[in-house]
């Protein structure tokens, strides 16, 4: 899941507003983030390296550090005092806490297996990823508009009024990131083209998955900088 994590991070900014939201996005996606660092250190290794050979159902990755039960209570334990350092308030932190909590519950539900440490332990979650990719993006939808449900409903009690141009970015992240994934859930770009992969672009997937958290990442800030009414 990745545009429902970061949904998550608009009902942080708005219940705990004494944070930012750039602080609760970075901490909606930090198992993420985690998985790829860990990935460029070599300690979760992500298959397969070419972006052109990947779908949701044959993506390996052995996620130990940032996903698994015992490591991510450190995790857990981190954002909420990463919340509290940076704003000098608890509220913050048990929301960024929350965030993570989440994160890890949406991710059973709709993503890879995780494990309760290791991949030698009981596993954790449904694996629709790898069974059933398109019920676990329709699952990411459902929970997504639910979130943004929640969004809107607060929204109307506090009577605010988002711009245009935020409920365009928003359905573009949100709505736009999870059917620009339909296609790949079951076949790679090498089989819907029947194109070779080209050997340049061995070793880009994570970057590739980077680039798109990044440009999510900055197009919801841009979209919460605009005018409300």
């Amino acid at each position: 899941m990745v545009a429902g994590h970061f949904a998550t991070a608009l009902v942080a900014q708005q219940h705990a507003p004494r944070g930012t939201l750039a602080f609760y996005l970075v901490i909606s996606q930090l198992p993420d983030a985690l998985w790829h660092l860990f990935h460029f250190l070599g300690l979760e290794p992500t298959l397969p390296e070419n972006p052109m050979l990947a779908s949701l159902d044959n993506m390996q990755a052995e996620m130990t550090y940032s996903h698994d039960l015992l490591p991510s209570l450190i995790w857990i334990a981190l954002a909420v005092l990463a919340g509290r350092g940076f704003f000098g308030h608890w509220r913050p932190g048990w929301m960024a806490g929350a965030l993570v909590v989440t994160h890890m519950l949406c991710d059973a539900i709709s993503g890879h297996t995780h494990y309760v440490s290791g991949p030698d332990s009981a596993a954790i979650g449904l694996g629709l990823y790898a069974t059933a990719p398109y019920l676990a993006l329709a699952i990411e939808g459902v929970f997504t508009i639910g979130v943004m449900a929640w969004v809107f409903r607060t929204d109307a009690k506090e009577g605010v009024r988002r711009s245009r141009a935020t409920l365009t970015v928003w359905a573009a992240v949100f709505v736009g990131s999870i059917i620009m994934m339909a296609p790949s859930a079951e076949l790679s770009l090498v089989e819907m083209t029947g194109m070779a992969p080209i050997a340049a672009l061995s070793g880009t997937l994570v970057p590739g998955l980077i680039g798109m958290y990044l440009m999510m990442f900055i197009a919801l800030l841009w979209a919460d900088a605009q005018p409300t009414v």
